[in-house]
């Protein structure tokens, strides 16, 4: 977890000295206002409570303060791990190679994924859902690791050892009956906590897991389920799956409740134990050991203050125990995206959504034999291999290629801002250049009509375009890119057909200035111009007849 997370020592202990500031400003704020009653209740002169009456003041300024700056430096380190964390699952997920294999067969997209754990050959993808939980709420969980558990925990062992020693100095009893209280507290509640969450875990996950990936299907999906005459079946299988783990949770929750009784029970122990103990010795009047007015009402009201830094930890081992579930999610994903080292091994060679990838023509096998040209058309009828050529040329079968990148037809567009979609392929783009690049591609008026320009937020990503301008986008995304080969799987495709020939000209003409004249464009289309001006057409028939000219 410490590995995924990527937590600094350094600002983590930073966050914990904070905390302990925090909570001890509390701490001693409690002990010099109990001092500070009793003392005065003698009625001494002013000027010997003024020094006391400044500290208390202090005190409670600083504990704010310190409190203020706890929560700035622990979500900071909390958002740069989970920032960390998110990170490596997505380079994970793109150098996986199960988005080769075919998706298992839904029975109308909503069954649920079964596949057994090493049969490599019945391996397939994670449904959006799944992933939608990954990257999300498993990574929230294990970011709220850092805010909730190894901060409060550590805050929690300085200032309940304090707490105590402070005690021991007034009385032992009294420190062992408050150490007992804290111990029953800051172990025992967060340990049946702990049980309950994991209990929880294990009843409800499967059940939360697949009604998220049912509403997503759903969701995506509610006009093809509607047409098959399955929506209200789905619906109703996504509704039972929340009720059961709904159910599964309320199992348990009375469990937990124990552990959440538990503090105040162990607070209400302490002081009245501690006032016994006051009792007694200060009962004992003049007598040896004696206590003092100030020292009892300090044994009495300091529990009260003690047991703030412990009253988190129930809901700490939850945190822990949630965070440790996601954990074992997230490894289970990166053991099933196998990602081979290319240096020693190299992964079985898959045909996209269809299992093993039969050898391909000579003429097409390798990129390296028309690597000196720089304008090629790729077309053939659809089934033919087209697009696998291109994920072959770009090495996403084996090794990738650098600098030679594939465009799929069906790329993503994020809920994003215009700019930011394009800057998925290249993160220093500026303004000026994106604009430029959507103008290129025939979004100019489309552009000028934006609110924000390219600063608008394209709300639900392809749902906010229109399928031509959504293939204009991809196709500017891929211009800017810094890749010196661009592999372009139909990008006029859905466009009106006289500003998708033009489009295609454009792209395969050396001199048009649509794509910088040293770059490689390599187009798979089915309505190629024919006064196109590529330097290379390769037509890919049924029979894996390959015709170049």
């Amino acid at each position: 977890m410490w590995r995924l997370l990527e937590l600094s020592m350094p600002r983590v202990a930073v966050a914990i000295g904070w905390g302990v500031l925090s909570l001890g400003s509390g701490l001693a704020l409690a002990a010099l206002a109990a001092w500070l009653i009793a003392r005065a209740w003698q009625m001494p002169p002013v000027l010997d409570l003024s020094i006391a009456v400044v500290a208390v003041r202090a005190l409670g300024i600083s504990r704010g303060l310190c409190r203020y700056v706890e929560r700035l430096v622990t979500h900071d380190v909390a958002l740069r791990s989970m920032t960390a964390a998110r990170t490596t699952v997505y380079r994970t997920l793109a150098r996986s190679n199960f988005w080769l294999y075919r998706p298992q067969a839904l029975g109308g997209g909503c069954e649920p994924r079964t596949a057994h754990r090493g049969d490599r050959d019945r391996r397939v993808p994670p449904r959006r859902g799944d992933l939608l939980v990954r990257i999300g709420t498993d990574i929230d969980d294990l970011g709220a690791v850092v805010v909730r558990v190894f901060v409060p925990v550590a805050v929690a062992v300085v200032v309940s050892v304090a707490a105590v020693a402070l005690s021991a100095t007034i009385s032992v009893a009294g420190a062992a009956i408050l150490a007992g209280g804290l111990a029953l507290s800051g172990i025992v509640a967060p340990w049946v906590s702990a049980r309950t969450a994991a209990t929880a875990q294990r009843a409800a996950r499967a059940d939360r897991a697949e009604f998220v990936a049912r509403s997503v299907t759903i969701l995506d999906h509610a006009a093809e389920l509607r047409v098959a005459g399955r929506l209200d079946a789905a619906v109703l299988e996504a509704t039972a799956a929340s009720s059961r783990a709904a159910a599964a949770e309320d199992a348990v929750a009375a469990r937990g409740a124990w552990s959440a009784a538990a503090t105040p029970l162990s607070i209400g122990v302490s002081v009245l134990g501690a006032l016994m103990i006051g009792i007694t010795i200060f009962g004992a009047g003049g007598a040896e050991g004696a206590m003092t007015p100030m020292a009892l009402f300090v044994l009495v009201l300091l529990p009260l203050s003690a047991f703030e830094a412990v009253g988190s930890l129930p809901a700490a081992a939850q945190a822990l125990t949630i965070a440790r579930a996601a954990l074992h999610r997230l490894s289970e994903l990166a053991e099933d995206s196998v990602v081979p080292d290319p240096a020693t091994e190299r992964p079985a060679t898959l045909h996209p959504r269809t299992g093993p990838m039969p050898p391909l023509p000579p003429a097409v096998a390798s990129f390296d034999e028309l690597a000196d040209r720089r304008r090629i058309a790729l077309i053939g009828p659809s089934g033919a291999g087209k697009t696998t050529v291109l994920m072959k040329w770009a090495g996403m079968f084996d090794t990738p290629r650098p600098g030679v990148t594939f465009f799929a037809e069906d790329a993503h567009l994020f809920g994003t801002s215009v700019l930011e979609n394009l800057r998925v392929a290249r993160g220093d783009l500026t303004v000026a250049q994106a604009e430029n690049a959507v103008r290129a591609v025939g979004l100019g008026r489309w552009l000028d009509g934006l609110p924000n320009g390219v600063h608008t937020d394209l709300i639900g990503g392809a749902a906010a375009v229109s399928g031509g301008q959504r293939r204009r986008l991809l196709l500017a995304r891929a211009l800017v890119s810094p890749a010196r080969v661009l592999l372009l799987d139909e990008p006029t495709e859905h466009l009106e057909a006289h500003a998708g020939a033009q489009l295609l000209r454009d792209l395969l003409d050396i001199d048009s200035g649509l794509v910088e004249r040293e770059r490689t464009v390599v187009v798979v289309t089915h309505q190629l111009p024919d006064d196109h001006r590529a330097d290379t057409v390769l037509r890919i028939g049924r029979s894996d007849q390959v015709t170049v000219r």
